[in-house]
């Protein structure tokens, strides 16, 4: 599954579709707060492209506005990183140079990842947005394969036409739950679609969880490695073992 596959899955009409590079210096000038952050744009990307915007007159989805948000548009980009770039940072540094919530997908070498991130109004400055809430990342390709029947499903709920259409903040909560769903098939190997909006909240946290422990048993598991004193390594073996019952109790809720 590469960005090709993927931008093809969303079966985005053709009104939509933007095809414009975008300068990095957009991105140094309106997301980069520090000296490092612009020298990770200025080294880490090599292009960055608008494919499509997403708006009312374009997609046929209302926008979405209250006291916290506005959906007014969700932009599709495409972005290249060298290969040695830090993704997770410059994904999360692009999300806030751009004040719409954005479709990132991200290639570097034979890896792709799919990147989201819900938007707010800034509490103290009138016109900005922030980032709500985590960003949400899963990688579709490279070190990350998945099975066909889990890529064609996959694929196959991305489709603008399978996504919520009441208005843009559900379309983009919609992709977002359709990430979740990935990645808990990572997990489980087979992919399902929550059925209600607390399934999907509940997943969302069970996927967090198995995370969190799979970290820590990594951390574990290096430390046992190391570790030279017996009674330090039984203590640790038994944590681990601990560990992984709490993983497998979470990868049910999956």
């Amino acid at each position: 599954m590469n960005e090709t596959a993927i931008i093809a899955a969303l079966s985005l009409p053709s009104g939509a579709l933007v095809n414009q590079r975008v300068p990095k210096k957009l991105l140094v000038e309106n997301g980069a707060p520090t000296a490092a952050d612009k020298r990770r744009i200025n080294e880490g990307i090599e292009e960055i492209h608008w494919l499509a915007s997403l708006k009312p007159n374009t997609i046929g989805v209302p926008d979405y506005c209250d006291d916290v948000r506005e959906y007014l548009e969700i932009a599709l980009l495409a972005v290249t990183l060298r290969q040695d770039a830090k993704a997770g940072r410059l994904s999360e540094l692009i999300h806030r140079a751009i004040p719409y919530p954005l479709f990132l997908v991200l290639s570097q070498g034979d890896q792709t990842t799919l990147s989201l991130a819900h938007k707010r109004r800034a509490q103290n400055e009138a016109g900005k947005f922030v980032l709500d809430g985590d960003v949400v990342e899963v990688t579709v390709s490279g070190n990350a394969p998945l099975s066909a029947e889990v890529n064609r499903l996959f694929l196959d709920a991305m489709a603008l036409g399978n996504q919520p259409r009441a208005n843009l903040w559900l379309l983009y909560q919609g992709w977002i739950d359709t990430l979740v769903a990935l990645q808990a098939s990572q997990l489980t190997g087979t992919f399902t679609q929550a059925a209600t909006k607390e399934a999907a909240i509940a997943r969302r946290g069970a996927v967090q969880k198995c995370r969190g422990l799979e970290l820590q048993i990594a951390s574990l598991r290096n430390a046992a490695e190391k570790e030279k004193q017996m009674a330090r390594l039984v203590e640790l073996n038994l944590e681990i073992k601990g560990l992984e019952v709490e993983l497998a109790e979470a990868e049910e809720k999956l």
